[in-house]
């Protein structure tokens, strides 16, 4: 992070237009399978009743969408995924997309503490990019969109390079936001939370059909939150709605109209503080982590987002399909964010600030062809694609080094600054480019063996234009990515892999000199197995990999960026999500990352080791309605060049009693002890999250 870079009693609404009454058990074994990790639920819902009845056919069979862009069962992918479904963000009372994946593998966040204005995720030890309904959602520099998880159905990963797919992308992977979609039956549910540091929301979600057939469906998601931030004198409010609509034409054809809109107005949080008052001691202690650096009366984040789209299912003959997603979004940002820029002497320390009023337009469509087709011993299922994305940012931008007087880093005193005058002001304009042609096929064999491979080509251009200098940086890339795996599928249900992915991303920033920095190419093998043996209501994923990334970004003194040639990662991963009786779910993820530059130096940020449990026990008989749940995060040392940033353990707790029918009432409660702790250094350190204490009461009819 630089500042310069960037129960039976109580069921959630179903996404899906067709559903069929089933059971508690089978409730409750369908959504142990949607939780799943391993492998993604399906972005594409059914286009007709067989293709949803092939979803149910069993009851631990749930299909994919965001690991191959193709329909396919969970278990038969050779794709390392995750998956956290709506029941899972409820019950965890998510607020922010970056607290998803607290509980999988593979995902580090929280290590810049709670920022009110970015998510922040690092994925085997990498950055990722954030998609939403499998189109991208651009974030440049400092313009983040900020997906609102109240109007998340899904939230899926995948690890490693996925350009394959999705195009230009970090050596992370992404992350693919599902969002709350038209149900058949009606259905909606009130929600009210109150919490400490102010929290308040009030929610409304309402789905249901519009018509007697049931061939146009709606859905109306909206909220309205307020929170204080975790430093002192910094808050967000926010204003979200998200209207959609589904319309089948046809038995062959749907058509899906997804909006949101969503206002931010607050003062963010500069977590950004030096080692020393932090990790290091001084004569006059540590530094509170409440301390705030920013000016109270003069920082503001403002931000504005809104998006409109579309999703086209058209079922061809009996072997083709043909989809289309497109989506225009428009980012409005107001920000002027101060921060701790560096020590001057023990008490004294000099501020930054980071300075933008700007605006993002952005197209992009994904059109696919898909074809399937059977012989006596195989399946063959080949994807055609081509993808176009277009981004054009215009805004007036500073970055100020040595902004205002000094402040005392353990109390300081705000006022003393003099606002950015127009003349510090450059105007900024970036307009950039991507096309994609991508050739998949799947191949299964007797049941028993499962081949993917996939080639992608990419033209991405960029223009960074200075208007203020009249000067412009372009590149114009292009790009070949290969992909490949294979599974055996085991008859109890044990299914080891191997897989082979590629990354490209093109950097659309430039470095301190003005110079836009070269794409970023990443490449990563990794070995695997899945397992979710039919007499069990659960998975095991376990997964060896070596990913790696050349023109690798890397923080320098100063907040600078700068790339530092080729950076490694190479660990393991274990995850479980299952129930050990009827009653008691557990969810368990370890991680061991080994990342390194190419001078065999540790990478800041990254811990070696990271391990999670999640217990969720559901007293059906003996106290129905009540549910009691808790977690225990623990997240290895971590380094930043020769500081040492110490281990740390977190505790999680929730209750929950569903009651009268319509009613629920929960408690969440992040980090339990209130435990203070430095979560991560990088140049800068910066303190974790503190405790976080939300009530909810929710009516559903």
């Amino acid at each position: 992070m630089s500042p310069l870079s960037h129960d039976p009693h109580f069921q959630p609404l179903s996404s899906q237009k067709t559903s069929q009454k089933r059971s508690p058990q089978h409730t409750r074994q369908g959504l142990s399978f949607c939780l799943s990790s391993l492998l993604l639920s399906s972005t594409i819902p059914a286009l007709a009743a067989d293709e949803a009845s092939t979803t149910q056919q069993s009851e631990t069979m749930v299909i994919v969408g965001t690991a191959t862009k193709v329909e396919t069962p969970l278990v038969e992918t050779p794709r390392p995924v995750s998956s956290v479904d709506r029941a899972e963000l409820d019950d965890r009372n998510v607020q922010q997309l970056d607290e998803t994946f607290r509980y999988r593998a593979g995902i580090l966040s929280g290590h810049y503490g709670s920022d009110n204005d970015t998510d922040w995720l690092k994925i085997r030890g990498f950055d990722q990019s954030t998609y939403q309904d499998g189109l991208r959602i651009y974030r440049e520099g400092f313009y983040q969109w900020l997906p609102e998880p109240y109007g998340m159905d899904r939230v899926d990963v995948f690890k490693g390079p996925s350009s394959i797919l999705y195009g230009e992308a970090p050596p992370g992977g992404l992350v693919n936001i599902i969002s709350k979609r038209p149900t058949e039956n009606a259905q909606g549910h009130i929600d009210l939370q109150w919490g400490n540091r102010n929290h308040r929301m009030l929610g409304i979600d309402t789905a249901g059909p519009v018509n007697a057939d049931h061939s146009i469906r709606y859905r109306l998601v909206g909220m309205a939150k307020s929170r204080d931030g975790d430093l002192d004198h910094t808050e967000n409010d926010r204003y979200y709605l998200a209207p959609s609509l589904a319309v089948d034409f046809s038995e062959d054809t749907r058509m899906t109209f997804l909006a949101s809109f969503q206002k931010d107005d607050g003062v963010p949080t500069n977590a950004f503080k030096m080692p020393y008052g932090t990790i290091h001691d001084t004569p006059f202690g540590k530094v509170d982590p409440k301390t705030s650096y920013g000016e109270p009366d003069y920082d503001k984040a403002d931000r504005t987002q809104t998006s409109l789209g579309y999703e086209l299912r058209h079922r061809l003959n009996d072997t083709w399909r043909f989809e289309q997603d497109l989506r225009y979004s428009h980012l409005d940002l107001e920000l002027r964010s101060t921060y701790m820029l560096s020590q001057l002497d023990d008490r004294m320390g000099a501020r930054g600030l980071v300075y933008r009023d700007g605006d993002i337009d952005s197209w992009t469509i994904d059109n696919r062809l898909i074809g399937q087709w059977f012989t006596e011993h195989t399946e063959n299922t080949l994807l055609i694609g081509l993808d176009y994305q277009n981004l054009n940012l215009d805004g007036k931008e500073a970055d100020i080094y040595g902004f205002g007087d000094p402040v005392d880093l353990f109390k300081p005193a705000y006022g003393h600054y003099t606002p950015v005058a127009s003349s510090d002001l450059i105007h900024r304009e970036i307009d950039k480019e991507q096309t994609g042609v991508y050739l998949q096929n799947q191949l299964r064999i007797d049941d028993r063996w499962v081949l993917l491979a996939g080639v992608r080509y990419d033209k991405a251009e960029t223009d960074n234009h200075n208007r203020t200098a009249k000067s412009v940086e372009r590149s114009d890339d292009d790009q070949l990515s290969w992909s490949g795996g294979a599974m055996y599928l085991g008859p109890h249900g044990i299914n080891p892999y191997v897989s082979y992915t590629e990354s490209f991303d093109p950097v659309g920033r430039v470095d301190a000199d003005g110079r836009l920095y070269d794409p970023r190419e990443g490449r990563q093998w990794e070995l695997g197995v899945k397992m979710a043996p039919r007499d069990w209501d659960g998975y095991i994923s376990a997964a060896v990999f070596d990913l790696k990334e050349d023109n690798t970004l890397v923080t320098q003194a100063g907040g600078y960026q700068a790339q530092a040639g080729e950076r490694q990662s190479t660990g393991f991963e274990l995850e479980s999500v299952g129930y050990i009786t009827d009653h008691l779910k557990t969810t368990l993820a370890y991680t061991y990352t080994d990342a390194e530059l190419e001078n065999d130096k540790r990478a800041a940020l990254i811990p070696r080791h990271q391990a999670s449990a999640w217990l969720d026990y559901n007293f059906a008989t003996l106290l129905p309605g009540l549910a009691l749940g808790g977690g225990v995060r623990y997240i290895g040392e971590s380094v930043d060049g020769d500081t040492t940033v110490p281990d740390y353990t977190l505790v999680d707790a929730m209750a929950r009693y569903s009651f009268a029918q319509h009613w629920r009432a929960q408690v969440n409660v992040n980090n339990l002890t209130d435990k203070e702790y430095v979560a991560s250094c990088d140049y800068w350190c910066y303190y974790g999250e503190s405790r976080s204490i939300i009530g909810s009461l929710t009516y559903q009819w």
